[in-house]
Order: structure tokens, then C-alpha cells, then sequence
């Protein structure tokens, strides 16, 4: 009786445990943490934009302006200079081809010029010459004025061309007119020493007491043949 009591009460253990086995067996097993995150791809590097043609011009025009910024910056006006300065004729000149050039002295900046053609603008600073024109040059975009007393033109020098020519201020104009009439030329010449031709021989000088050389007699002429008797 004993014996049976202790396994009845064996077997209503495990018929208690067995269900919650059953339980905890069916249970899935816990998923898995998800993987790290991976980190961010960096982004692929932007080609460099290659220059447009509009802005290799600007950064030209950018150079050409500084260039002539420190140009005038150190450019310095000589006496020399600013005597060629006081004969340059300021104004309208009318030129060939019905077109005009005006000359302008730059306010502030003694020796200076602002020399206008065609709607552009040239700022110009006098150069010494030999032959005594008046030249106004821009470094800058090498335009060049040059006056004369008959006339004035307006050059390229980088080109060698003339822009306009035959150019007459109001000064040149008279002068021009005023030669004209007393019919005399105009212009840059040079000084003429006189004439070798025009100078005659100067007399041997005469020595008191020594021979003085005499010219050679001319030689008689022949006797012309007398004509013989029929």
C-alpha cells in the first residue's frame, strides 16, 4: 500500500510538469538582434566645372584693368613731359570722313588727357619726341595721338593702322590758312644750311713782296686757210 501510495503521487508530479515543458518547448526562440546599421556611403566628389568662355573673358578684361590701374598708379610726369602738356590743343577736331576727336585735360591730374573717338575714351599722358610733335599716348590699349601743326591723327600703334586721320583743331586751321597766303609751307622741317652753289670762290689773298701766279696767255687762234683760185 505504501509503495502504491508513493508512485501515484510520482505519477501526479510529472503529469503537473509535463505540460509546462511542453509550453517552454514550443516557445520559438528569440529572434536575433538586427545587425549594426551600416555606416553611410560618402558622397561621390563633384568634377570641377570648367571654365566658360564668358568668364575667361572677364577674367582677361579683370587683368587689362588692373594692369592699367598700376600703370597710372606709377607713372610719373616729367618736366619735360609737362612742357609737351602745355602745347597740346584741347577741344573738338574735326576730322576726315565727317568723324570728330575731342581732347580733354583730366581735372586733378596736371599732364593728363582724356582723348575721346567714336564713344570710347583714351586716357593719355604726353611723350617727349625729337622731332618736336606732340604725341599723347594710352599705354593701356596703345592708341596714340599726334599733333602737328598742320594736323593731328589718332593711331594703333599696336596694330600700325591709323584710326582717323587729317584731324584740325581751330588753332591748326588758321595757321594753315595763314601760311596758305603768304605761300609758305607748314609743318616739322628741318633747319637748311646755305646752298655750296651759292658761295663763290673767294680771291687768292695778295702777299706784299712775292709773285703773285697769273692765268696762262690764251693761245692765239690758227690762221683760217685761204681759199684757193678757181
Amino acid at each position: 500500500m505504501r509503495h502504491c501510495f508513493f508512485l501515484a503521487a510520482a505519477l501526479a508530479t510529472i503529469q503537473a510538469w509535463l505540460p509546462a515543458a511542453t509550453a517552454a518547448t514550443a516557445t520559438p526562440a528569440a529572434a536575433p538582434a538586427k545587425a549594426a546599421a551600416k555606416p553611410a556611403a560618402k558622397p561621390a566628389p563633384r568634377p570641377a566645372s570648367k571654365p566658360t568662355p564668358g568668364t575667361t573673358r572677364q577674367q582677361a578684361n579683370s587683368t587689362a584693368k588692373g594692369l592699367a590701374l598700376a600703370t597710372q598708379t606709377t607713372e610719373t610726369i616729367s618736366a619735360g613731359q609737362l612742357d609737351v602738356a602745355a602745347r597740346v590743343l584741347t577741344g573738338a577736331a574735326e576730322c576726315e570722313f565727317n568723324q570728330r576727336v575731342t581732347v580733354q585735360p583730366l581735372d586733378g591730374q596736371p599732364g593728363l588727357f582724356t582723348v575721346s573717338h567714336q564713344g570710347r575714351h583714351y586716357r593719355m599722358l604726353p611723350r617727349e619726341t625729337a622731332t618736336g610733335a606732340v604725341r599723347l599716348e594710352d599705354p593701356a590699349n596703345g592708341i596714340v595721338w599726334l599733333q602737328i601743326p598742320a594736323k593731328s591723327m589718332l593711331m594703333n600703334a599696336r596694330r600700325g593702322q591709323r584710326m582717323v586721320d587729317s584731324c584740325m583743331h581751330a588753332e591748326q586751321r588758321a595757321a594753315v590758312a595763314a601760311v596758305t597766303e603768304a605761300g609758305q609751307g607748314i609743318g616739322i622741317v628741318a633747319p637748311v644750311g646755305p646752298a655750296a652753289s651759292a658761295v663763290a670762290p673767294a680771291a687768292p689773298a695778295v702777299v706784299a713782296g712775292q709773285p703773285q701766279a697769273t692765268a696762262p696767255a690764251a693761245m692765239p687762234a690758227a690762221p683760217a686757210p685761204a681759199a684757193s683760185a678757181p
